[in-house]
């Protein structure tokens, strides 16, 4: 139905306003302290990449959520951590990281009215010029 979610109150995540309900930060460090760097990077990443697909039209939605001015950024961002990162992380986890990205660029350059010139494209920056 219009305007229904198909989550149950139940699955809605749980907020308080109360300060002894708010979060133990000393609990979220040790939490956080025990991820390896590389598994931080990629989640960032993977989140980067889920989030520019949506605003390439990409998913099952289509042009419902599309706009390219965000994905631009999402895109450059993207490119700019694995740049950053790419002594950090090994191949293993670099390789897919790039395709995606590359696939991102490709997608994003369809996407365009007026096509970036090459290399001005999201990311390239960082990447070089970007050809299908």
């Amino acid at each position: 139905m219009w305007g229904m979610s198909d989550t149950s109150p139940s699955d809605a995540p749980e907020t308080s306003t109360d300060p002894a309900g708010a979060a133990d930060f000393d609990s979220m460090a040790r939490d956080i302290a025990e991820v390896p760097a590389v598994e931080v990077l990629v989640t960032v990443a993977v989140n980067l990449m889920s989030a520019a697909a949506v605003k390439l039209g990409l998913t099952e939605e289509g042009d419902a959520y599309k706009d390219l001015d965000e994905a631009r950024k999402l895109v450059h961002a993207l490119a700019g951590l694995l740049d950053a990162s790419a002594t950090e992380i090994s191949s293993f986890h670099a390789a897919p990281l790039r395709d995606g990205l590359k696939s991102l660029q490709l997608a994003f350059r369809e996407a365009s009215l007026v096509p970036d010139e090459p290399g001005q494209g999201p990311g390239e920056k960082y990447t070089g010029p970007v050809f299908g």
